[in-house]
C-alpha cells in the first residue's frame, strides 16, 4: 500500500511520555507523500510536562505538515460530513480516550474526530498507551478490539514486573499498521513479546 496521497488525521492525545517516539513517525508519513492533518486532545493542546511543551509540540506539528491543527471540536466536525480523512489514527492514545471512545463519548477534538471519521465507515488506528489497559480498561481494549473499522498497533506490556497492567503499542510499527488498516486488515500478531533487556 502506497501512502502517497493518502489523507491520514494523525491525533495525539495526553500520554506525553511517548510524543519523543512519535514525532518521527508523523514526519515519515509527510517523507511518503501522505496529506497529514495534526489534531490535538485538550490536554495535548494545553499542557506543558516534563517530555515536551505544548508550544514545541505545536511548532513541530504545523512546520511537518504545513497543516493547521484540529484542536477543537467545532473544528473536528467537518471530517465526517466532508469526508476529509482516509485514515484517522490515535496515537498515543490514552486510558481516558480508549474508554470514551468505547462507550461513544465525544468531549475532545480527538473523539469527535474519530466519531465523524468512522460514521463514513473508514478506518482508526490505535496506539495505546495507557497505565490501565490491563485492569480497568481490560474491558474498553477488549470491546474496541472487536469494533468494525477499529485497528490497532500491535502494543505489549511495557514494565510487566513494575507496570504490570500497562500496555504501549510500538510506534515504530504505526506506518506498516496504517497500511493494513487502509485495506481493512488488522496488522499481527497485535500482542507483541515484551522487549529484552
Amino acid at each position: 500500500m502506497d501512502l502517497a496521497g493518502k489523507r491520514i488525521g494523525f491525533a495525539l492525545t495526553g500520554s506525553f511520555c511517548t510524543y519523543r517516539a512519535i514525532m518521527p513517525v508523523i514526519q515519515e508519513l509527510v517523507d511518503m507523500g501522505a496529506e497529514v492533518t495534526p489534531i490535538l486532545s485538550y490536554a495535548a493542546s494545553n499542557h506543558d510536562t516534563r517530555f515536551i511543551k505544548a508550544a514545541e509540540l505545536k511548532h513541530f506539528l504545523t512546520v511537518t505538515t504545513g497543516k493547521e491543527i484540529i484542536d477543537s471540536i467545532v473544528a473536528a466536525e467537518p471530517i465526517g460530513p466532508q469526508k476529509l480523512l482516509d485514515l484517522l489514527i490515535v496515537a498515543p492514545c490514552t486510558g481516558n480516550t480508549l474508554a470514551k471512545l468505547a462507550s461513544g463519548v465525544t468531549d475532545t477534538p480527538v473523539l469527535l474526530a474519530a466519531k465523524a471519521h468512522l460514521r463514513n465507515a473508514r478506518p482508526v488506528l490505535i496506539a495505546v498507551s495507557t497505565n490501565d489497559a490491563l485492569a480497568a480498561n481490560a474491558k474498553n481494549l477488549g470491546a474496541l478490539l472487536n469494533t468494525k473499522n477499529i485497528y490497532f498497533v500491535p502494543y505489549r506490556q511495557d514494565n510487566a514486573l513494575k507496570k504490570c497492567t500497562s500496555i504501549v503499542a510500538d510506534m515504530g510499527l504505526i506506518v506498516d499498521a496504517a497500511k493494513q488498516a487502509l485495506e481493512g486488515k488488522q496488522i499481527q500478531p497485535v500482542m507483541l513479546a515484551p522487549q529484552s533487556g
